[in-house]
């Protein structure tokens, strides 16, 4: 028990300092982006007809902080990003924390959802397609899993709207109704969300479905014929209870520890299929501020956020790794 706590210990130790790291990284990208937040605000008021001077872009450095030294800043902007606080908007001048509000949590909730779905599809049919000897069955579920890498999320997705408007008369676009999009959470607003937040769950599992799918055939595969399955056959193991207790619980392991990088592949196809379906959460404010109006300070808060979910979800599924399996854990505590 002591080992296990130590293991958890010094995960959570490392999980901090990568979150630090990942910090200072992101606050190094905003940094050398030409032109400070005080310019680019200036710039983009003197676009819509307000004249500036040098004295109120030197006023705006003061009034933002730029005027300190570098990691002054950075520790500063670190600590209240652990808090959850990252300032203001550099163009929109609106607090981020307000700004992203639930957009970056039902985003967040979109793709979690996404990978859950892939994986409770992906597990079971990986397993029995390694396992089964019928030729249909395994061409089929090749079929689909090959159909599922080969055809693209933004593909996928006009076809469905152009499916939808043409059938139906509504495109499902957004994530929410008119008369909802605006509302306070109720039954109801959670009703009309749920009607149209299946779509871009199923758009973003799909790619990540055939891609576990073919993962863990192929380690199934490789466990199923390895010398300890064949020694459990012969002492009478047999059946599921000879799947689940050797070749799938190692099997698995590499799945497990494969789910950070999972989420993030499913959140970096988020933006375009945000952008086709006009979902405005965080995946669009992402493309907004980095594509269109250079806003440095919301692209790191998110992406911030991004990495900060990643790197729980790879705590998590070290813990659940060590305690199916010991020798992680004794791999870390030597």
């Amino acid at each position: 028990m002591m080992q296990f706590i130590r293991f958890a210990i010094v995960r959570a130790f490392l999980a901090i300092v990568t979150l630090v790291v990942v910090s200072f990284i992101v606050f190094t990208l905003m940094e050398l982006v030409p032109g400070d937040c005080a310019e680019r605000y200036l710039a983009f008021k003197n676009t819509q007809g307000s004249g500036i001077s040098v004295a109120d872009i030197e006023a705006e450095r003061v009034r933002l902080g730029l005027d300190k030294p570098y990691l002054v800043r950075w520790g500063s902007w670190i600590i209240n990003a652990f808090q959850g606080e990252f300032g203001d908007s550099c163009i929109l001048r609106l607090n981020i924390s307000q700004l992203l509000g639930q957009k970056f949590y039902l985003s967040l909730g979109i793709c979690l959802t996404s990978l859950l779905l892939a994986y409770l599809i992906a597990i079971p049919v990986g397993i029995i397609s390694a396992t089964s000897n019928s030729p249909t069955l395994n061409n089929t579920l090749r079929l689909v899993s090959y159909l599922g890498l080969a055809l693209p999320n933004f593909l996928l997705a006009l076809m469905i709207m152009l499916f939808s408007t043409i059938v139906f008369g509504d495109s499902l676009t957004g994530l929410f109704s008119k008369e909802f999009r605006d509302a306070a959470w109720s039954m109801a607003r959670l009703r009309d969300f749920l009607s149209r937040a299946w779509l871009p769950v199923f758009i973003l599992g799909w790619s990540a479905t055939a891609f576990a799918i073919q993962t863990v055939r192929a380690l199934m595969s490789d466990e199923i014929g390895k010398l300890y399955v064949t020694a459990a056959k012969a002492r009478g193991v047999a059946g599921r209870r000879l799947l689940w207790r050797y070749p799938a619980r190692h099997a698995l392991g590499p799945i497990i520890n494969s789910l950070g990088f999972d989420l993030n592949r499913i959140f970096n196809e988020l933006p375009i299929v945000a952008l086709i379906l006009t979902l405005t959460e965080a995946g669009a404010l992402l493309i907004e501020a980095l594509a269109r109006s250079n806003d440095q300070q919301l692209a790191g808060a998110i992406i911030f956020l991004l990495t900060a979910s990643i790197v729980g979800l790879n705590f998590i599924t070290d813990i659940l790794l060590a305690l199916m399996d010991p020798r992680v854990r004794r791999s870390i505590m030597g």
